[in-house]
């Protein structure tokens, strides 16, 4: 039976591809479930200047084998200078007809919309899941991150994608104390620059430091490949609906003497165990285990999920400012060890800053590219 590749128009339809992650690894344990709801969300995004998305399903006969979600962002083609048409929510079976018609799907309609080049996996915006995984298959992963089966890059290949950019994690174990390099770094930064950390308040995030946070995380992530701000309602959102609920402690920002945030560290005991529970499902439990993960930490592990530090601040150990206050906290809590996300592998910055703490560099990921014929 041949496969057919449907546009999700139905909220039915919508349900189906919320789902198909969850359902194609539901033996798998090393994948963490999505919450369909924000799945739903996001596919359900309004097309506007700034972004264009379109969700396809994939069928045999009456049996979902594939979703894909295809992303215009028009913010970032206009930044880059480019005419590239993005793919998500890539998944499907074993089976290279369905990858071939999903990426196919995404093409025609990149192509109809004048783009030259696809890419992928990337999201509408650089917040979003992206990266398809290479290696670590048996790893856990975690909420900020893609997991995928080892033949997806296989599938890719063969289509003629190939690579445009590499990430890699780091995971380190969180030291019995400060290493004293740390400590004596910090010490010098926050005395030579004027800088200290701050812990901010529910109150203060939700009256303008929230915001302020996202204003330093687009600029330092500005130069960053494939970069797209995140604004407006998402931003929004995410300060509402996160931020709140998470130990502020572990969400410091660094101040200057104006009060000026000139750096900041998203970080959160790891949900990945929570978020199997929950089986991808707020109700009616899903939403116990994940408070429950969040207040009462029963987790071994941190979600580094952000840093950033204003560019003109890079590069003279503002980090280390970082490390020496949430190295104590991270050992009273009993958290062992800790996770970055996605980090692009020729930021040596960016990696370098890990270098005290005798860093394991895991799960290459992958964004693939080609031409549109």
């Amino acid at each position: 039976m041949g496969i057919e590749i449907k546009v999700v128009n139905q909220k039915e339809e919508a349900r189906q591809f919320s789902r198909f992650g969850n359902a194609l690894y539901a033996d798998n344990p090393y994948y963490v479930p999505d919450m369909e709801n924000d799945i739903m969300n996001k596919i359900a995004r309004n097309n506007d200047s700034e972004g264009e998305t379109i969700p396809f399903l994939a069928f045999r006969g009456d049996q979902v084998v594939g979703r894909i979600l295809g992303i215009i962002n028009h913010k970032a083609n206009r930044k880059w200078n480019t005419k590239v048409v993005r793919f998500g929510f890539l998944d499907f079976i074993d089976d290279e007809e369905v990858s071939r018609a999903l990426i196919a799907a995404v093409e025609r309609w990149g192509k109809a919309h004048g783009m030259e080049t696809i890419q992928g996996p990337m999201g509408l915006t650089d917040f979003d899941k992206e990266g398809m995984l290479l290696t670590d298959y048996d790893r856990l992963g975690s909420m900020s991150t893609l997991y995928n089966a080892p033949y997806y890059p296989q599938h890719l290949e063969k289509m003629g994608l190939h690579k445009q950019v590499d990430w890699v994690q780091i995971r380190v174990n969180v030291p019995d104390e400060v290493p004293d390099r740390i400590a004596r770094v910090a010490s010098i930064v926050e005395q030579r620059f004027k800088v200290h950390i701050h812990v901010m308040t529910t109150f203060e995030i939700l009256t303008g430091w929230g915001k302020r946070v996202f204003q330093l995380l687009n600029e330092a992530y500005a130069p960053l490949f494939g970069f797209s701000a995140i604004e407006g309602k998402e931003m929004n959102a995410f300060i509402r609906t996160y931020l709140p609920i998470v130990d502020k402690r572990m969400v410091p920002v660094i101040v200057d003497e104006a009060n000026e945030i000139v750096g900041v560290a998203v970080t959160i005991g790891s949900l990945s165990r929570a978020l199997q529970k929950t089986k991808g499902k707020l109700f009616p439990l899903g939403w116990w285990h994940l408070l429950k993960s969040l207040k009462l930490k029963n987790e071994e592990g941190i979600d580094m999920l952000l840093i950033g530090v204003r560019p003109d601040m890079q590069g003279i150990g503002i980090n280390s400012l970082f490390f020496n206050h949430l190295i104590p906290i991270y050992k009273k809590k009993h958290f062992k060890w800790a996770e970055t996300g996605p980090q692009l592998e020729d930021n040596h910055k960016e990696l370098s800053q890990w270098k005290d703490l005798n860093p394991e560099y895991i799960k290459r990921r992958r964004c693939y590219t080609k031409e549109i014929l």
